[in-house]
């Protein structure tokens, strides 16, 4: 296997980058970046099937969310990974 070496000037690895950037914004959209996401989003993140899990994951605290109106329900991902990191398990 033969190593190559590509060399770029700053303003062409900037415009690179914009350009990556771009496209993953263009495929990924917005959400990919959105601190609150919907039910499915957070079961999806849980590893969960089961709304109720979730509504009891809300309702004990163990996940923030938000309830701007009646039907509708947020939850903010960095409570989830928090969650989920909470009960990372160690190594031997």
């Amino acid at each position: 296997m033969d190593l190559k070496i590509i060399t770029l000037e700053d303003e062409a690895f900037q415009a690179l980058l914009q350009q990556v950037v771009a496209q993953i914004r263009a495929e990924f959209g917005e959400k990919a970046l959105d601190r609150w996401i919907d039910g499915q989003e957070a079961m999806r993140m849980l590893r969960i099937k089961s709304p109720t899990t979730l509504q009891k994951l809300r309702d004990t605290g163990a996940i923030r969310y938000s309830q701007p109106e009646k039907k509708i329900i947020l939850y903010d991902r960095e409570s989830i990974l928090a969650y989920i990191e909470k009960y990372v398990k160690g190594t031997f």
